[in-house]
């Protein structure tokens, strides 16, 4: 009769598998990387493939890189923008204007004036 448990041979408090049950392990290799603020972190990459340039520090968030006497900047943060703020950047004055009268043509058109 079945008990219905998912996992079976093992139990609870068990100790885990050892190195010969588990296979072999993949070739690695560590890369460290410095942020601004002077913090180490060395990940590990499998051995055929090229590390990234830029890692992102997991204590503080900013960029690093793997020149412990040159890290990346910080980015710069953006200020908030408002919808009118992209389209002034977007639209001049002139352009602006143009666009009122024509909207309010239309308008006065469509009333009958």
């Amino acid at each position: 009769m079945a008990s219905g448990y998912a996992i079976r041979g093992s139990r609870i408090g068990s100790g885990p598998m050892r190195w010969t049950e588990r296979g072999d392990e993949a070739p690695r290799r560590s890369v460290t990387y410095w942020c601004a603020h002077g913090h180490a972190t060395t990940p590990s990459f499998a051995a055929d493939v090229t590390p990234p340039p830029h890692w992102d520090c997991p204590r503080c968030g900013l960029p690093a890189g793997q020149d412990e006497h040159n890290p990346p900047a910080s980015p710069r943060a953006e200020p908030y923008k408002t919808h009118l703020a992209y389209v002034k950047e977007r639209r001049s004055d002139a352009d602006g204007a143009a666009i009122l009268a024509e909207a309010l043509a239309r308008l006065q058109q469509r009333r009958g004036r």
